[in-house]
């Protein structure tokens, strides 16, 4: 018996003890899960995407500048890009150029673009903070689980050693042959079931704490402590009512103010599709050159006199036509002296006036339109939901308070009984099965309490985060 019991011990006290335990307060576990939670970094790096398209929005209003250059090698006929003669040859061409436009005029895209792309990232940050504010929410409640599964670990623990205490104080008298074996044999199935109730505890408060550790982003550890939440609140009712914290949390909680942010936003693209039907002004500029290996450069070297072929007949007797041919000497151009000869800009005014595109501005429109309605309904959706989860959690806050308040008499009453029927019981007085129900009234109402004072914190922390008061 002294060995089971030892190894009983060691199941929990390994459990709650470690060799290296690490204190966790919920402010501690708030500042590591806002560094590690991975649900809160992917609305992080979706906020920091709308800040590169607010940039880029700043950016599509400046001008802009592009460069182009080709060089390349062409075989057979062509078209000489220096002389635009056809030539049947080997060449190697290139050529460079570089353009410019400003925008002067779109029907004021531009602007509600940038507008629009201002009020998405202005969501985005209010979406950050509502990730925050539901992650200290559903922490606050995760750690508070931890708590009350510690506490109800305890008060099994004791249970435990309340039966072990009668255990061995019955195996003495049964022993020397005293009292009642069945008496004995009865306790000992008590405690069986306390044993039972000490391991499904001890599994409950690990799976507490591993939901815990999944919202920190961290490797469950079972031998952590955690610190009581220090005051907890008064038992009483709340000092609001839900048509007030209704009234705060529309105030307080950035999931509306998201909301409208991306309602806002929705208005903006409508004026930005609207856009799609003005003509578009705006400044163009180019600069071109080119290069080609046939080109050449004719040199004159001299004058020479030929014949030509012809002929002049006079008075019976012919003479060769003789004329003056120019000498040249050809070379090759420089690439760089061909890039600087062909040289040539272009700049204007480019108006795009939209006359039909397949109804795409219309449908556009239209369109942009429809996601404005579905954001004004989703805000309204939001509104209308938080009001009946506040209607109810306050329901269920008054009911844990009353649920409370009774068990507290209830476990008055069955502490008086099982103290009266406890000492019956060590006098021989009462059975066994007396003892053993009165002293099951009194730890299962001590649980039921202890689960109850945890349902009504939870309960008002519910409402006090409609109310911001997190």
């Amino acid at each position: 018996m002294k060995i089971k019991k030892i190894l009983f011990l060691g199941i929990f006290m390994s459990f709650l003890v470690g060799h290296t335990q690490e204190i966790y307060t919920l402010e501690k576990c708030l500042d590591i899960a806002f560094e590690n939670n991975f649900d809160l970094k992917g609305v992080k790096l979706r906020a920091e995407s709308s800040q590169v398209n607010l940039n880029q929005s700043w950016g599509d209003i400046m001008p802009n500048i592009n460069g182009n250059y080709n060089l390349g090698i062409n075989n057979g006929r062509s078209i000489d890009p220096f002389t635009n003669g056809y030539i049947n040859q080997q060449l190697t061409f290139s050529n460079a150029g570089l353009s410019a436009g400003l925008p002067i005029f779109n029907g004021f895209r531009l602007k509600n673009l940038i507008k629009q792309s201002y009020l998405n990232l202005k969501a985005s940050e209010m979406e950050v903070e509502e990730a925050k504010q539901n992650l200290t929410f559903r922490l606050t409640l995760a750690y508070l689980q931890v708590l009350n599964m510690r506490d109800l670990l305890e008060l099994n623990k004791a249970r435990w050693e309340v039966t072990q205490k009668q255990v061995d104080r019955l195996v003495v008298l049964y022993r020397e042959g005293q009292g009642n074996p069945a008496d004995y044999t009865d306790m000992k199935g008590q405690l069986a079931n306390d044993e039972v109730s000490v391991i499904s505890s001890t599994n409950s408060l690990k799976q507490s704490i591993a939901d815990l550790f999944l919202l920190l982003g961290l490797d469950s550890d079972f031998n952590a402590s955690f610190e009581d939440i220090d005051p907890l609140r008064d038992f009483a009712s709340y000092p609001m009512s839900d048509d007030e914290i209704y009234n705060e949390a529309l105030e307080n909680l950035a999931t509306f103010k998201a909301k409208e942010f991306r309602q806002d936003a929705a208005k903006s693209a409508v004026s930005v599709a609207k856009a799609g039907f003005t003509p578009q002004i705006s400044l163009f500029g180019q600069l071109n050159t080119n290069y080609s290996s046939a080109a050449q450069l004719f040199t004159e070297t001299g004058i020479t006199t030929v014949e030509t072929g012809d002929f002049l007949d006079i008075n019976g007797q012919q003479y060769n036509v003789m004329t003056n041919q120019t000498q040249y000497e050809s070379s090759d151009i420089g690439y760089r002296d061909q890039l600087d000869n062909n040289l040539s800009s272009s700049y204007g005014l480019a108006v795009s006036i939209p006359l039909f595109n397949g109804f795409r501005a219309k449908n556009n429109v239209k369109l942009s339109k429809i996601a404005l309605e579905e954001s004004q309904v989703e805000l309204q959706s939001t509104k209308f939901q938080y009001k009946q989860f506040i209607e109810l959690a306050y329901a269920n806050m008054e009911a844990a308070l009353g649920k409370y308040q009774t068990l507290e008499q209830q476990v008055e009453a069955f502490e008086e009984s099982f103290r009266v029927n406890e000492i019956r019981f060590n006098n021989g007085v009462s059975n066994v099965i007396e003892y053993i129900i009165s002293k099951n009234n009194v730890d299962n109402a001590k649980q039921n309490l202890s689960m109850a004072r945890y349902e009504y914190v939870l309960r008002t922390k519910i409402l006090d985060y409609y109310t911001g008061d997190f």
